[in-house]
């Protein structure tokens, strides 16, 4: 039952909106009704507010972390991989689908990173870099989240992590890769905006 407790506390606290928090705070729009429509920083940052952008980045990261981080301290059957592997996906499952947002959330990147940097920091500095890399070669955040998406796994059995993380990395990559389908219709148009560009309308 408390297992149950974990992984359900870890879905509504995914389901909390920093995009939505925060342009509340800031006075802005509601994200969900300009650019792309999505609740996530990046859409936060259409409205002109990098400040309410760079906290909602920092803010669905944190709470990818902190229910990963609290289930692997407090989780009263120690060393339970699988535990925390659910508390991993329930805390993403949240973001992508919040109770709170009828069920209509972000993409995931700042989420799922927040949530490799709890499962191992190595894991999640490994797809950072790679998300950096592919940024800063292409100019396309919806591309670098997507190889980013398909390295996490890769880097999981390099370091070899647990089977119970690598299978619940599988499932957030996959997530997140459908939950950028319109971005890859984008891409292969030739439509997909690059970062910094003026006028960006990218669906990131």
């Amino acid at each position: 039952m408390m297992n149950l407790f974990f992984v359900v506390c870890a879905y509504f606290l995914g389901s909390i909106s920093f995009a939505v928090i925060m342009s509340r705070l800031f006075a802005l729009p509601d994200p969900r009704t300009y650019g792309s429509h999505n609740p996530g920083a990046t859409n936060v940052l259409r409205s002109g507010n990098k400040w309410a952008a760079i906290l909602t980045l920092l803010g669905d990261a944190a709470k990818g972390w902190l229910a990963v981080w609290l289930a692997q301290h407090f989780e009263p059957q120690d060393g339970n991989l699988m535990v925390v592997a659910a508390v991993a996906l329930a805390v993403f499952l949240g973001h992508l689908f919040p109770v709170f947002l009828r069920f209509n959330g972000g993409k995931g990147v700042a989420t799922g990173l927040g949530v490799l940097l709890a499962l191992n920091v190595w894991l999640g500095l490994a797809v950072l870099a790679t998300w950096v890399l592919v940024a800063m070669l292409f100019r396309l955040s919806s591309l670098a989240a997507l190889v980013a998406a398909v390295s996490a796994p890769i880097y999981a059995m390099i370091l070899d992590l647990p089977s119970e993380y690598l299978l619940t990395l599988t499932g957030i990559s996959l997530l997140l890769i459908w939950r950028h389908k319109s971005n890859i219709q984008n891409f292969w148009a030739g439509k997909e905006s690059r970062i910094l560009k003026k006028g960006s309308n990218h669906s990131e």
